[in-house]
């Protein structure tokens, strides 16, 4: 079996090369070969020592699966310490990704050259540690205090021609190790690690402006302000205590609550992004698709269609609406020209791949079509039916619905096993989850395709059964609900979107329900009361906002919240009267409560949906369900999403809770069946 380090020589070059595929992750035998390699060159009178990796990689990081188990020695610090001091100078010959403790290795080299397909970062804040080998204290001696910390606190990483130009490389080669090999014996003997080079100039300022942004951008977060800490004391403390006590923090953090929670979510989105292979893959892959609705998300959706390399027609009703639909498109365009995402020439690559249509007439044969209409059924079904007699029948159709019922949908299909929900999340372009729908008829094939498609488009699939607002609507109907029911006995709306933001929520409640538009809550509550009635717990509050106030949010410029020309939004005293209102016809008497009950109130009715939702077989494990509610809804990723959120809260404790809330209001309450097995799992 071969050696996952191998040391070989080119003149009076040693080459170390890193190869432990598919991702060269440092594991316990690569820190083992590394050190090994380090005593065997002095040995051998080499004049230079070069590492690099193989493929396309340099090193992607430390293996994470490491992280909750006892560290094994030799320790990545350790022996980065003893490459920082080799007596030979030292290069990095940067072959592809260098992450984590990959630039780590690199950093305790003399001199590094980077491909041009490079890029460098130092990720680990977003698995809830810090850099733990050197990273926090000689990046800075290299780059300054601010640009370290831009990219530690971020987790960022940055191109070879971004690296170059800030000093953390100093050459640009097609072939690193070519280049390495060929340095002149005369820059090396310049070249210093970072070891030697003086502390960085303190920058108390660029600090504050880092410690701002974690408290804004991520609240609750312990490892980025601990980062922020490390890179500023790496001005005043000599290296060999810095160095300490960054080893310190990484070993307190990385055991700690945020720290298992952000590995669960990686290792359960690379599941989700694997989840295909599960399913027949398609003969090819899409090459062409059709979208019809050119609005907000149908545009969205094509436009995403489009930049993963498929050629797309968007179907309106009419000419007038095709050329609406058109403008919808090149505002996207244009948008990512504006945000950088696009260059001027694979703008006009995607511009050249949308066309807009209107009617069905003549549409081209295609690999997959779309239905991306409002949520009208009697709308979707003639669209599908009109779809499926105008394409062939190998054709796969998809609905873009958020609620309505797939396997009804697929009532009046010949072909219903090509049938498929896929239910993207606005602003689709930007969202990353994607529930796939499948129906009782929906075939592995069918499922298959729109899992490979989902990968090819960037998204994290999770695959869902039927019921109404599948998984993530589900849960946010009810989460919803009970915030009304909150409203009534005593919560005002500040006060609840203000908890579930110091929870670690995006946006609370109100906030978010403003963004998206009280008229669609509104609909969804008449369809819904139409087809089952209301809810015993049910509070009109949305239905008194919209038929007597006009109020939609910002779109009308007053819903839950009143909207000044600023756009901000500010206390609604006229929505506080239409509470009080409701209050009073409901016969509650009202107390206060603290942010603390809020928050506990509204993820018990939210965990308390999720288990019905697995018990029924809606979602297949509680981690999909984590999934849709971090990649849907804005649940705090550092908490591990609801379901992993709700075994750390503990089984004794959630039983406690519900049985509690039983007694007190047995009419909208009751322990889960389901919540033993999520301590199963």
């Amino acid at each position: 079996m071969p050696m996952p380090v191998e040391l070989s020589f080119s003149n009076d070059a040693a080459i170390l090369t890193i190869d432990n595929s598919p991702l060269n992750l440092i594991n316990a035998e690569v820190r083992a070969g590394i050190q090994h390699c380090i005593f065997k060159v002095l040995e051998t009178g080499a004049t230079r020592l070069i590492i690099t990796g193989t493929g396309t990689t340099f090193v992607a990081g430390a293996d994470a699966k490491e992280f909750g188990k006892l560290p094994v020695d030799p320790q990545l610090n350790d022996v980065l310490m003893q490459l920082a001091h080799l007596p030979i100078p030292t290069i990095a010959a940067i072959n592809g990704a260098a992450l984590g403790g990959g630039l780590e290795i690199a950093l305790a080299c003399c001199y590094r050259i980077a491909s041009t397909s490079a890029k460098l970062g130092l990720p680990e804040v977003n698995l809830g540690i810090v850099p733990g080998a050197g990273g926090t204290q000689r990046l800075p001696r290299l780059i300054g205090i601010e640009a370290a910390l831009d990219m530690i606190v971020t987790g960022k990483a940055v191109s070879a021609e971004q690296a170059l130009k800030m000093g953390l490389i100093q050459l640009l080669a097609d072939d690193p190790l070519g280049a390495a090999i060929a340095l002149d014996d005369d820059v090396l003997e310049a070249a210093q690690a970072p070891d030697n080079l003086p502390s960085p100039k303190p920058n108390h300022v660029a600090a504050e402006v880092a410690r701002a942004h974690v408290a804004r951008r991520m609240p609750g977060q312990n490892a980025p302000q601990v980062a922020v800490n490390l890179v500023a004391t790496s001005a005043t403390t000599p290296l060999h205590d810095a160095l300490a006590s960054e080893r310190s923090a990484f070993l307190d953090l990385r055991t700690s609550d945020q720290a298992r929670a952000l590995r669960h979510v990686f290792f359960t989105e690379r599941t989700a992004t694997n989840k295909g292979r599960a399913y027949p893959r398609p003969s090819r892959d899409a090459e062409t698709a059709i979208v019809v609705g050119g609005g907000n998300m149908g545009a969205a959706i094509a436009y995403t269609l489009a930049t993963a390399g498929i050629s797309v027609t968007v179907v309106e009703r009419s000419a007038s609406s095709a050329e609406w639909a058109s403008k919808n498109l090149q505002k996207l365009i244009d948008q990512g020209i504006s945000r950088g995402i696009l260059s001027v020439d694979a703008a006009k690559t995607v511009e050249d791949r949308l066309v807009t249509v209107s009617g069905y007439d003549a549409l081209p044969p295609t690999d997959l079509a779309i239905e991306a209409a409002f949520e009208d059924f009697a709308v979707k079904t003639a669209i599908l039916t009109e779809l499926e007699g105008a394409l062939p029948p190998e054709t796969i159709i998809a609905t873009n619905t958020s609620y309505l019922d797939v396997n009804r949908l697929s009532d009046g299909l010949k072909h219903p096993a090509r049938f498929v929900g896929m239910h993207f999340f606005s602003p689709a372009h930007i969202m990353k989850l994607l529930e796939v729908v499948r129906s009782d008829r929906t075939s592995d094939g069918t499922l298959g395709a729109a899992l490979v498609l989902a990968h090819r488009l960037g998204k994290i699939p999770v695959l869902s059964g039927v019921c109404d607002g599948f998984i993530g609507n589900r849960i946010l109907s009810s989460y919803r609900r009970a915030a009304n029911r909150l409203l009534v006995e005593g919560a005002n709306v500040d006060e609840i979107d203000a908890a579930m933001r110091g929870f670690g929520m995006a946006m609370g409640p109100y906030a978010a329900q403003d963004m998206s538009g009280l008229d669609i809550a509104y609909a969804n509550i008449r369809r819904k009361a139409v087809a089952e009635g209301n809810c015993c717990g049910h509070v009109p509050l949305v239905e008194r906002l919209v038929e007597k106030h006009k109020r939609l949010g910002r779109k009308s410029g007053a819903g839950w919240y009143d909207y000044g020309p600023d756009g901000k939004p500010s206390h609604s005293e006229l929505v506080a009267s239409e509470i009080l209102r409701v209050s009073e016809e409901m016969n509650f008497t009202r107390r206060e409560f603290s942010a603390d009950e809020i928050v506990e109130r509204l993820l018990l009715t939210m965990v308390a949906e999720a288990c019905d939702i697995l018990d029924e077989g809606v979602a297949e494990k509680p981690q999909d369900i984590d999934l849709v509610m971090i990649h849907g809804y804005g649940f705090p990723r550092w908490r591990g999403g609801l379901m992993h959120h709700a075994k750390n809260i503990g089984k004794d404790r959630l039983t406690a809770l519900f049985s509690a809330l039983v007694k007190e209001d047995p009419c909208d309450w009751r322990v889960p069946r389901y919540l033993e097995r999520v301590f199963a799992t």
